[in-house]
């Protein structure tokens, strides 16, 4: 269940900070309640998740996979520019998560 949590808790801090740029500095009322939402809807389950797995492996993961996820919703939606280094970056942040959850042992199986 915790890795439940933890989608949920990914998915709501994407949403959360996807909108922050709508919010324009917390000026404009519909984005800005997406954002406190979403954020607490994140923190509340991430420390769901911590019931079981360890701070350190919950937040790798957490903001590993989050950093991919915005990054593509912005290079989607805001049409923000990718180049070499930045799609190497995320590549190598995919593949930490990827180890960690395959060959970790400080991850319950």
């Amino acid at each position: 269940m915790s890795y439940v949590y933890l989608l949920i808790a990914i998915v709501a801090e994407v949403i959360a900070t996807s909108a922050l740029k709508q919010a324009e500095g917390f000026t404009k009322f519909g984005p800005s309640v997406i954002v406190v939402v979403g954020y607490c809807i994140a923190f509340f389950c991430l420390s769901l998740t911590l019931r079981t797995l360890p701070v350190g492996i919950a937040y790798a993961i957490w903001s590993g996979v989050g950093i991919v996820l915005v990054t593509g919703f912005a290079w989607v939606y805001y049409g923000q520019k990718l180049d070499l280094p930045a799609l190497i970056g995320l590549g190598l942040i995919i593949a930490g998560v990827i180890v960690i959850n395959l060959m970790s042992k400080s991850v319950a199986q």
